[in-house]
């Protein structure tokens, strides 16, 4: 009988920041671009707050997602990943509303709180709304 069988959930989504090992297999698995092993050990600790979806029975981080920022008045939701093969289990939103329940109690009604999205439509369901016509997202390319 499996843990969804049993009424069990296999997965516990964790306060804590990925590890530079997690957070660099859940970028490649989602597809994502790499990042510099050590722009990941310097970056990670600076997280002002993350979560991570541990799948209990295997014992592997298959979800993350985290906020950087000045703490104050800017928070950036990012590295928002879920393993391909543990996505459709509502994971995403599990992490969503963590990183959110963060945003609620710890930033002021002022605060600027953004995302880069390329999920079309995920984000919406958390207030988010796109930028423009008042605003465009850009980003420095790297070499």
């Amino acid at each position: 009988m499996t843990d969804a069988e049993r009424g069990g959930d296999p997965y516990a989504v964790r306060e804590r920041t990925p590890t530079p090992d997690e957070f660099q297999a859940l970028r490649e698995a989602a597809g994502m671009a790499a990042r510099s092993r050590e722009g990941v050990e310097r970056g990670l600790p600076n997280s002002l707050y993350a979560v991570v979806v541990d799948h209990e029975p295997s014992g592997e981080a298959v979800g993350m997602g985290r906020i950087v920022g000045d703490g104050g008045s800017v928070y950036h939701v990012c590295d928002m990943a879920v393993h391909p093969d543990h996505q459709g289990r509502g994971l995403g939103t599990r992490v969503m509303e963590a990183l959110m329940a963060y945003v609620e109690e710890t930033a002021s009604p002022d605060a600027y709180v953004n995302l880069m999205a390329d999920v079309d439509g995920f984000y919406d369901r958390f207030g988010f709304e796109e930028t423009r016509p008042a605003s465009k997202g850009m980003y420095l390319p790297s070499e």
